[in-house]
């Protein structure tokens, strides 16, 4: 058996026709015989390309309105024989099935139809595809003979393979077969999660959490290293997302994203995309050093940016509204350096002005999320996945209240409407902060964070310090309840005036004594925001 295998007759069978015409071209062009069905064929027809109808090669018209037309002996039989064994030969040759050596599959469109929000399921269900599958089962499992082609982006590989060496290579036919059956393996997958979460467990109540998780993701890109140099590293993206997220985002400039870059990067997503009005953040080192919200988004970067202009160097940027000239600005005022920026998008001379002005000009990357980012966005799909050794916790997504600040006074001073708007983004701030969380406010600027202490008074203290004298009249958030009311009078000695925080503490009396002794003002929110 010779290694390079000559494709002489292909099978053409897909759903996304994308790239399909110039593979078809470059085929009949090395003299394929083409074999096409349904719209498949339509197309190539249409193209000028000769090609046979499976129908015809078959003997057998397609029926049940499509469901059976390539599950045919004529077809399994030409893909699964082995060439070196005399006797599967001569099964070919006494049935009339000629050998197929190529096999270009794409599946129905089963995931993206089941992401459509007013989809059916009887819709669902017909977009399961079964002779897609066989097809490329039988092909990827016979590539000691056959190659298989399951995405357009192989297309251009295997048309320089015939046309360099008239052939494809053991190899070459090995690696197609190991993605062949990692596709079916995916879309069996989806369907198997699709079936889960609209049938049930049979009681009429559907499984939360089922039984054995499969999770999908598909591999971007290779990083250069992990969190430190001597870890290898890599981005996957779950097949189908939607929304503004690092999956769909699209690198328009600068270098090429570190691990690190990409875990601040969602961080900063993840706080921006609570605001409603133009929003900054700021982050380092996975927490936000600077936040604000303002009319402007020039503005918002601004004050965001002197929230803790020290911490800001290098720091990771997020807005939530395309990129201005005057945000462009100050992005690039003198003394300043950012390492990356994420927004919906650059207006041409505000991109002009990132890549050619600031001395970090070239280094900068940045990333443009192709659509608006704020509350009304679609929420994250599926589940938050945590690797433990031996394991994986996993847990829905921690979700934001729509107006935070609407929860239980419990204080006597009620909070005043200046603090109410402050206490509402200070709380949304909190949850992207590392527990023990402590955020402070001024007006609509973070101006201290207390983060990853293992005691929150100490968070509290640290947050007092970053922010002097902006702490007189600021306002504080705590993502988990006060154990003890020296946090509280903490925040007071140092001129704090409301806070905002779960509730939930044995000591909550104390904390609301020690509130009122003071003439704060606090609301209980009955939710806390750990991130661990």
């Amino acid at each position: 058996m010779h290694e390079i295998v000559p494709v002489r007759r292909a099978l053409l069978s897909v759903s996304d026709k994308t790239g399909l015409i110039e593979l078809a071209r470059v085929l009949a062009g090395q003299g394929v015989h083409l074999l096409a069905s349904g719209g498949t064929r339509t197309a190539l027809t249409e193209a000028g390309l000769e090609v046979t109808e499976v129908s015809a090669y078959t003997g057998q018209p397609e029926i049940l309105g499509g469901r059976v037309k390539t599950l045919h002996p004529k077809l399994h039989g030409g893909i699964l024989a082995r060439r070196e064994l005399a006797e599967d030969l001569a099964a070919l040759e006494a049935q009339g099935i000629e050998p197929i050596d190529l096999v270009v599959v794409n599946l129905y469109p089963f995931e993206a139809t089941v992401a459509r929000a007013e989809v059916t399921f009887e819709e669902a269900v017909e977009n399961i595809d079964i002779g897609g599958p066989s097809l490329i089962r039988g092909a990827a499992k016979n590539h000691a003979h056959v190659a298989v082609l399951t995405d357009a982006a192989q297309y251009e590989r295997l048309a320089k393979s015939l046309q360099e060496q008239g052939g494809t290579t053991l190899d070459e036919r090995k690696a197609l077969a190991l993605a062949a059956f990692a596709k079916c393996a995916r879309y069996d997958q989806a369907i198997a999660d699709y079936l889960g979460q609209v049938v049930g467990s049979g009681d009429g109540e559907t499984e939360a959490f089922p039984p054995t998780l499969h999770p999908r993701f598909e591999r971007r890109a290779v990083l250069r290293y992990g969190e430190n140099p001597h870890q290898r590293a890599a981005f996957y993206v779950e097949p189908g997302t939607v929304g503004p997220n690092l999956a769909t985002a699209q690198s328009i400039h600068g270098k090429e994203l570190s691990y690190n870059n990409l875990l601040d990067l969602d961080s900063a997503l993840r706080l921006i995309r609570h605001f409603a009005e133009p929003a900054a953040t700021i982050l380092k080192h996975n927490n936000p050093c600077g936040a604000a919200i303002a009319d402007t988004l020039a503005e918002a970067f601004e004050l965001a940016y002197e929230g803790d202009p020290v911490s800001a160097f290098g720091g990771i940027v997020g807005l939530n509204r395309r990129v201005d000239r005057a945000t462009a600005e100050r992005l690039c005022a003198p003394g300043r350096f950012i390492e990356a920026i994420v927004a919906p998008g650059y207006d041409p001379d505000a991109l002009a002005l990132l890549t050619t002005k600031p001395t970090w000009k070239n280094s900068v990357r940045l990333l443009d999320l192709g659509g608006p980012i704020g509350p009304d966005a679609p929420a994250p799909a599926g589940f938050d996945l945590r690797r433990v050794e031996g394991g994986m916790l996993v847990q829905d997504w921690d979700t934001m209240e729509a107006d935070p600040a609407s929860g239980t006074v419990a204080t006597k001073r009620v909070p005043t409407a200046a603090e109410r708007v402050s206490l509402g983004f200070a709380w949304r701030v909190c949850q992207s902060v590392r527990s023990n969380a402590i955020v402070l406010v001024r007006d609509r600027q973070l101006v201290g964070v207390g983060a990853g202490q293992m005691s929150r008074l100490d968070s509290v203290r640290i947050a007092v310090s970053k922010a002097g004298e902006r702490a007189e009249g600021a306002v504080l958030a705590s993502d988990a309840f006060f154990p003890f009311r020296d946090g509280p009078d903490t925040a007071a000695s140092a001129g704090v005036t409301a806070l905002i925080q779960p509730g939930g503490s044995k000591r909550d009396n104390e904390t609301l004594a020690a509130c009122d002794e003071h003439g704060m003002a606090m609301i209980l929110t009955g939710r806390r925001h750990f991130r661990h």
